[in-house]
């Protein structure tokens, strides 16, 4: 018998069949949502209400409509396969906590009898942290990244302010905190060289 390995993936295989089941899953359950006239979205982040730490949870999946989703699907491909690329731990992680700081932030500050929803706290996250995570590194290829996407990406970022009505700014405010966080907790300075 042969004690061969089972043939690995490469990297950037696995980001996009990563980024590209979670945007499927967004449309399944925009489908169900759709076809349960619109009941998951009670789901979303209400502020400080009991029912509303579930939406902590959910709220990143839902959508407020097909418009809303079809907003979110191409950052979402783009940005989260980047994520992704240079490790689907470290992807997941940051995911991680992107979604608990945006979700916490929008249970604990935003407006009352309110219900916020949607992918653009995890997108506005994966952009900082994508921005940020080469300089906590100190990898050029990961800069240089960074640097196109705000460059692509950057006025986006101006979401984070209190603008339009029904856009939660909040969310988007925690997404970019989280991302930043999350550049900073799993980035890999290089340790410099004691002298002795």
């Amino acid at each position: 018998m042969s004690s061969r390995q089972p043939e690995r993936r490469p990297p950037w295989v696995v980001a996009a069949i990563g980024s590209g089941a979670f945007v499927v899953l967004l449309w399944l359950l925009e489908i169900v949502d759709a076809s349960a006239d619109h009941r998951l979205d009670r789901y979303g982040i209400e502020p400080r209400t009991g029912d509303g730490l579930l939406g902590i949870l959910f709220a990143p999946l839902l959508h407020g409509g097909w418009r809303h989703l079809e907003a979110n699907t191409l950052p979402c491909l783009v940005l989260l396969f980047l994520v992704l690329l240079s490790g689907v731990a470290r992807g997941l992680q940051a995911t991680a906590i992107i979604w608990l700081v945006a979700g916490i932030g929008v249970w604990l500050v935003a407006g009352s009898g309110t219900i916020h929803l949607g992918a653009s706290s995890l997108i506005f996250g994966w952009l900082v942290y994508l921005v940020l995570r080469g300089f906590w590194n100190r990898n050029t290829v990961e800069i240089l990244i960074g640097v196109v996407l705000f460059l692509v990406y950057g006025g986006v970022l101006l979401g984070v302010l209190p603008g339009e009505p029904g856009i939660s700014w909040q969310g988007h405010l925690f997404g970019a905190i989280g991302g930043g966080l999350a550049a900073f907790l799993l980035g890999e300075p290089r340790r410099e060289r004691a002298v002795v």
